[in-house]
Formats: C-alpha cells, structure tokens, sequence
C-alpha cells in the first residue's frame, strides 16, 4: 500500500483541496518507479487510480484541453476505463458526463487524435476537433466543486488511498 506521512497529508491539506490531492498524486507517481505504463499499473488499487486519473484530467484539461490529453498519452488512460462511472459513484458532479461526451468524440477520431504532430499540427487540433470545446467549458465551470467532491471523498475513505503513517 502505498504509504504517505500524518505530517506531509495536514501540510498539504493547510495548502488547500488542489494540494491534498496532489500530495497522493505525487506519492502514486512514486509508486510507480516512473510514467505510468503497462508493467506498473498493478501497484495502484482501482480507487487510487480512479484519484491519479482525475488529477492527470483536471491537470491537462486546465492547461490544454482534451487535445493536449490525448496528445500526452492519456486518452485511452482517462477515456477508456471507468474513471466517469468511479467518479460518478464518489457523487462528482457534471465530469462523468462530460467524459462520456468526450469519449464518444475520441473513439469516433482515436487515430487522428493520437497521431504524431508537429507543434503547428498540434495547434491547428483546436481548430480542428472544437467539438470538445463545450465539454472543456462545462469543465472549467465545475472544476472546484468536482475537486471538492473528489477530496472530500478521498477525505473520507482515506484508508482506499494510502496508509497515513505517524498519526499521534
């Protein structure tokens, strides 16, 4: 189980919702030895997966969109397990749908989307699949109260997530 201090979680807690989440995040990429790949995805439960696939979602749909998502690598990660369905069972609001909506979208363009570009292709993506434009929007708009729901759950069930060592 992957294991992460008292000390470290209140610290990261203090921090505010983003950086408690991260704090599991971080100790799951830890874990894993390296990125995230076939041969390392069995040392994480499906609950901690479920938490480092909202975090890599939230992350990459803040920066980039789900264009930039797929283009990293994550479009099979984030689309094609059941992240929307866990998501949906902790009570996250607006998410589940909006990625079914997105998978519905990659799985109809997948080979298009997850081709080798040049920074100019890459670019031109915007363009090219607006469709994920209003799903990108609706995210924004529920990203806090979907963060929140996610660390109050974790908040929760910490025991699904991690051993909190050196508790007083």
């Amino acid at each position: 189980m992957v294991q992460i201090s008292d000390t470290s979680l209140r610290r990261a807690a203090s921090q505010g919702m983003d950086a408690f989440l991260q704090a599991f995040a971080d100790a799951y990429r830890e874990e894993l030895g390296g990125p995230l790949a076939a041969d390392n995805m069995d040392r994480l439960s499906a609950a901690q997966h479920t938490l480092l696939a909202y975090v890599i979602l939230r992350d990459e749909l803040m920066e980039g969109g789900f264009c930039q998502l797929i283009q990293n690598g994550y479009g099979p990660y984030i689309l094609h397990n059941p992240l929307a369905r866990a998501l949906k069972g902790w009570g996250v609001p607006v998410v589940p749908k909006l990625l079914y909506a997105a998978r519905t979208i990659y799985d109809e363009h997948r080979q298009d989307l997850e081709r080798e570009r040049t920074d100019d292709e890459f670019m031109a993506m915007y363009e090219q699949y607006e469709q994920f434009d209003p799903l990108e929007e609706d995210f924004l708009d529920a990203e806090e109260e979907a963060t929140e729901a996610v660390a109050r759950y974790v908040d929760q069930h910490l025991a699904e997530f991690a051993e909190v060592t050196g508790l007083k």
